[in-house]
């Protein structure tokens, strides 16, 4: 069977909450001027008391409202697809299937998020959200999302993707987001960055503290969050809820389960519906490997301690892997993968060795896209590429060492608006 459908009567009604199923509690979040743990209601400025709620929520099942399940149902569920062809291509006995995120509106699993996060909003009555991204995928699931639901949506860009991906922008704007290149000149922030460095190309960092600043001092905005934090990781997790019954239906279960990895969403929604059998029934020998890119090798160079999540120190201390907030990354094209830091859920799955992570060169990602567009057929996200270099990897070693293993990836999200890095890679002039 090539594609594993799902029925929109079958999508998930809760989502899937790791926190309580965690050996351990995760380190609070903290205040940097107290250095004590913060409280929810200094959150109240930027968040909706539900996700609030979500963020710290001890219940291993929250319901999913039946306004944001009656907008999923626009592309969900989404397929389980089995990469025949890359397997033959592969010349490899092990079985290939990948969760395809890319047919949402948006063209990646980002809308899993943007739209509970666009509700409980609007519920709230605030009227505009502010955010931050990186290589347009998160902006344009937000502008997406707030359109819906009739909600004002400011986006700052990081600058580099701001050029080297237009079209991202006039997705956004179409859906009717303002979108805005960070640094910009419009906040504290922004200005600050901008003196030291008039061609700074921007980071993730840089751009969270301007959407933070933005929430901050605007009464009728909040600021929403495409990544990291635990509430956006348990939306996400919609995807691995989905795979696990999908692998059901064709009696099967995948021995490694793969994702890239930035701030950390996609990979935990794929992984944390699969982890809780590990935790619950004793699947030992299931892995699960995030992959990052070499230019930002956060869990595999970064330091496991207290940081700000954004440039500016506008956030709250989480602890997580980080390479500093103020950390500016190369402007590789897998713009969104070019965070300083991680989920700290992430960070600490990582930290107790109950994942696994590498971090894989700009080109050889590039080759393995061009190897899946080739074989499947679908133009894959740079980001996402990252996934797919490391499933290939793994079906070279099954391979080479003649077994077979089940190998499961998230494609995140299409690439047909990252062709031009498409371009600069078969032309020879893409570098690491």
């Amino acid at each position: 069977m090539r594609n594993v459908y799902l029925s929109d009567t079958e999508l998930p009604k809760k989502w899937y909450n790791i926190l309580p199923d965690l050996p351990g509690k995760l380190e609070p979040y903290l205040d940097p001027e107290t250095k004590e743990p913060v409280t929810p209601d200094k959150l109240l400025a930027i968040f909706p008391q539900a996700l609030i709620e979500q963020e710290v929520s001890d219940k291993r099942w929250i319901d999913i409202p039946e306004e944001v399940l009656e907008v999923y149902r626009l592309w969900r569920p989404t397929p389980l697809r089995r990469a025949y062809r890359l397997e033959k291509f592969l010349n490899t006995p092990a079985k290939i299937f990948f969760k395809d995120e890319s047919v949402s509106a948006a063209g990646s699993h980002k809308p899993n998020t943007s739209v509970p996060q666009a509700y409980f909003n609007k519920i709230e009555g605030i009227k505009r959200l502010s955010t931050e991204t990186g290589a347009g995928q998160w902006g344009s699931a937000l502008s997406f999302a707030c359109n819906l639901f009739g909600i004002e949506c400011t986006v700052y860009m990081v600058k580099v993707s701001y050029n080297q991906k237009p079209y991202r922008r006039i997705l956004m704007e179409t859906w009717g987001g303002k979108v805005i290149p960070s640094p910009s000149p419009f906040t504290q922030s922004g200005k600050k960055v901008l003196e030291k460095d008039p061609n700074n190309p921007g980071s993730l960092g840089i751009a969270i503290s301007e959407a933070v600043e933005d929430a901050a001092t605007h009464n009728d905005t909040h600021y929403a969050l495409g990544s990291v934090l635990n509430h956006v990781l348990l939306h996400q997790t919609v995807i691995g809820l989905e795979a696990k019954e999908q692998f059901k239906r064709i009696n099967l279960e995948p021995d490694v389960v793969i994702a890239c990895v930035g701030g950390g969403s996609n990979f935990g929604g794929i992984v944390f519906p699969f982890l809780m059998d590990k935790f619950h029934n004793g699947k030992k020998n299931m892995r699960f490997i995030a992959v990052e890119p070499a230019a930002c090798p956060t869990l595999t160079a970064g330091k496991f301690e207290y940081d700000f999540g954004d440039e500016a120190g506008l956030t709250p201390l989480m602890k997580m892997y980080t390479l500093g907030h103020d950390f500016i990354p190369p402007s590789i094209h897998a713009g969104g993968l070019r965070y300083h830091g991680d989920s700290p859920i992430i960070s600490y799955l990582y930290n107790q060795n109950l994942i696994e992570a590498v971090s894989v060169e700009q080109t050889r990602v590039f080759e393995a896209a061009l190897i899946f567009s080739r074989t499947e057929g679908i133009i894959p996200a740079p980001e996402s590429s990252h996934a797919i270099r490391v499933a290939i990897d793994e079906a070279i070693k099954a391979r080479e060492l003649r077994e077979e293993r089940v190998i499961l990836f998230n494609l995140s999200g299409h690439g047909y608006f990252d062709l031009t890095a498409y371009d600069l890679y078969m032309k020879g002039e893409l570098k690491d």
